[in-house]
């Protein structure tokens, strides 16, 4: 494993650590881009293969190598940092020793003896249940990212990514995911393979042609809520969503709490020329204030804030505003005259490549 990996490993295993007792997700951000590793347990009254402890989640796996759009000459990106792994393969040899190190607390946990209970750990090989990719642009469509995982690994993809993943003839199944809108349910997002406790939906802005400004949610049933068919959902939005097109999340029924927002704090934009149209491209922290306003997330987390290498035609025209949180916060209440009030939950998170965080 290479040093990166060995942070994520670390930064997983103390995370499983203290998960043993909540038994809650965990989230994982594999490149300081928008690649990201949500890993969900399975309820004690869900049914899951053998020696598995957790559902894995890679939503738009990007790990090495430039990404293109269109043509090299037009556009193409490589990190600025280095991925927290460099392979799919490698990212299952993390996923399987935490496997182990889960499974085999839990059995010490519940006092059992090797002489009644087998001891074995995780059987070796893939250990990524879903893949999600959000965009048909490749730094969240990347093909040889994507060519490296199983086959047999469920692909959920938004239309057009959807389409064009299909066209290379690699997995098995890959599923559009279907919108979710004002007074959907979340279990009907809920379609095999996926397990009857785990949803997949997306959240878009109509007029947006192009589907930038959208987001991805992942729901699973919250076994802590009083509501027997309750959702917590992770909310992911790379390129950020306008905040009344989220308003079927809260008002849902049955209800649904994000348990996590991510969403970035750079501007991003393109325009050729000083008087030329600008296209928006992120929609940054200012917008993202709006969303956790609505959505009151237990946490916020940054995304696709990675500013990339670039080169072809377009990178001359990108303009990147970065803001802090701090800098949102008091553009929002200079140009909104809005009140940031104790009761707003901003709890805003920056997490780095390999990090992991325990959503309790």
């Amino acid at each position: 494993m290479s040093d990166p990996s060995l942070q994520l490993q670390r930064e997983l295993e103390s995370s499983i650590t203290a998960a043993l007792t909540a038994r809650r997700p965990i989230l994982s951000h594999i490149n300081a881009d928008t690649t990201w590793l949500l890993s969900l347990p399975y309820p004690e009254d869900a049914i899951c293969p053998p020696r598995r402890c957790r559902f894995n989640i890679l939503l738009d796996p990007w790990l090495v190598g430039p990404q293109i759009d269109v043509a090299g000459w037009f556009s193409k990106q490589w990190h600025t940092i280095q991925s927290s792994v460099q392979t799919i393969e490698e990212l299952n040899d993390v996923l399987y020793e935490r496997e182990k190190l889960e499974l085999h607390a839990l059995e010490r946990r519940t006092r059992k003896s090797s002489e009644d209970h087998d001891t074995a750990g995780p059987d070796a090989g893939n250990y990524i249940d879903a893949v999600i990719c959000s965009h048909e642009f490749a730094d969240h469509c990347h093909r040889k990212t994507l060519e490296e995982i199983d086959t047999s690994v469920p692909c959920f993809a938004t239309t057009k990514a959807a389409k064009l993943i299909r066209s290379w003839g690699h997995f098995k199944q890959v599923l559009d995911i279907f919108p979710f809108g004002k007074g959907s349910d979340w279990r009907q997002t809920s379609t095999p393979p996926l397990p009857p406790w785990i949803g997949i939906a997306r959240l878009v802005t109509e007029s947006d042609a192009l589907y930038f400004h959208s987001a991805v949610a992942v729901f699973a049933r919250d076994t802590r809520s009083l509501h027997r068919y309750g959702a917590e959902a992770i909310i992911y939005s790379p390129h950020g969503i306008h905040s009344p097109d989220l308003v079927s999340i809260p008002t849902a029924t049955p209800p649904i709490q994000t348990l996590a927002m991510l969403h970035g704090l750079h501007e991003v934009s393109i325009s050729f020329t000083k008087h030329s149209f600008t296209k928006q491209l992120n929609l940054g922290a200012i917008n993202a204030l709006k969303c956790q306003r609505l959505l009151q997330a237990k946490y916020w987390a940054g995304t696709h804030d990675e500013a990339k290498i670039g080169g072809g035609l377009v990178a001359p025209f990108l303009r990147r505003k970065t803001y802090t949180l701090q800098d949102a916060v008091k553009a929002q209440v200079r140009d909104d005259a809005v009140t940031i009030l104790p009761t707003d939950n901003i709890n805003y998170i920056e997490m780095l490549s390999g990090e992991s965080l325990l959503l309790e």
